[in-house]
């Protein structure tokens, strides 16, 4: 498949400025769980960026949209590993906006991560119904599945080795001091980390 092919089936992928890499949104709108906290103040939806900004563009919006169907595709797990592999960056984020969709969605997600083993792969979720329905132990070695806290200073999951939060206070996220930007940190990507604290904004 070229390049043209790829990003037909796909949807291509998304390159958020914050990344050491490159990223794959879907539509905010459509998270399970995020529609419904979204409308909970507090909670770590309320406000949410992806529903602000640029991802309210018609052009971004459709994008999005376009990949969200792509999902389907018979062809979307071996172009999304081949999308990747292209990006020779050896970091990708899934999800900077939106988030999983099923239990099958997530089995697609590992088979591109087995399909690229030189990428360290992050999932941020949080959509702890899908992964209560996997062992640790299933996920690929390259992808670490990151379990978000649902409210503000809430606790971290504790069924499950990987999680986020974020607070008011005391974050580990260094990108707030340094241009909202990744820049060499790699925590999130690092399964050795097992909560990392973002900052509040």
């Amino acid at each position: 498949m070229n390049k043209d092919e790829l990003k037909q089936i796909t949807g291509g992928l998304s390159k958020p400025s914050k990344m050491p890499g490159f990223s794959y949104n879907l539509p905010a709108t459509k998270c399970i769980t995020g529609s419904k906290l979204v409308k909970i103040p507090g909670s770590v939806c309320s406000g949410c960026y992806a529903l602000k900004g640029r991802y309210r563009f018609p052009n971004v919006k459709d994008a999005m949209q376009r990949r969200l169907d792509s999902i389907n595709h018979p062809l979307w797990i071996k172009a999304m590993a081949a999308s990747i592999l292209e990006t020779k960056t050896g970091f990708f984020r899934w999800h900077d906006s939106g988030d999983l969709q099923s239990l099958e969605h997530l089995k697609k997600i590992f088979e591109v991560c087995n399909l690229t083993p030189g990428i360290k792969h992050w999932l941020p979720t949080r959509e702890a119904s899908i992964i209560n329905c996997i062992q640790a132990e299933q996920v690929p070695a390259n992808l670490i599945i990151r379990l978000s806290a649902h409210k503000v200073d809430g606790k971290a999951a504790t069924f499950w080795p990987w999680t986020s939060t974020v607070v008011t206070s005391e974050k580990t996220c260094p990108a707030a001091e340094q241009e909202n930007k990744c820049k060499d940190c790699r925590a999130c990507w690092d399964r050795n980390i097992p909560n990392v604290a973002y900052g509040k904004h």
